[in-house]
């Protein structure tokens, strides 16, 4: 199970790394200790749901973002953009995500 546990690490620290926060910001958010969240990002933790649960609050995610792992390196790139825009939409009221929506499709419908 360490594959398991290494790879949900990784993807904490990506989108952690994508939301602008540090170790120690995560920590408060989620009410942990920051080694602790630096021994969960290396997998050298054996951690339960409950933290998990906590973790992917501090984070503000859905749980099924952080198990999607892949080996591709497109889809890696697609998977830090998809952090960084989720990380920028938690920012904006719902008529922004709207309109930035709108951009994205007309853009879309440039290269087509």
């Amino acid at each position: 199970m360490t594959k398991l546990r290494n790879s949900v690490g990784e993807r904490i620290r990506a989108v952690r790394k994508a939301k602008g926060l540090t170790q120690q910001q995560l920590a408060e958010l989620s009410g942990l200790d920051d080694a602790y969240i630096g021994s969960v990002e290396r997998g050298e933790r054996n951690f339960s749901i409950d933290t998990l649960e906590k973790i992917l609050s501090g984070l503000n995610v859905p749980s099924y973002s952080l198990f999607y792992n892949s080996d591709n390196d497109f889809d890696s790139l697609n998977l830090q953009f998809i952090d960084n825009y989720s990380s920028i939409i938690n920012e904006l009221n719902p008529q922004q995500v709207q309109n930035l929506n709108n951009i994205i499709k007309e853009f879309r419908d440039a290269f087509r």
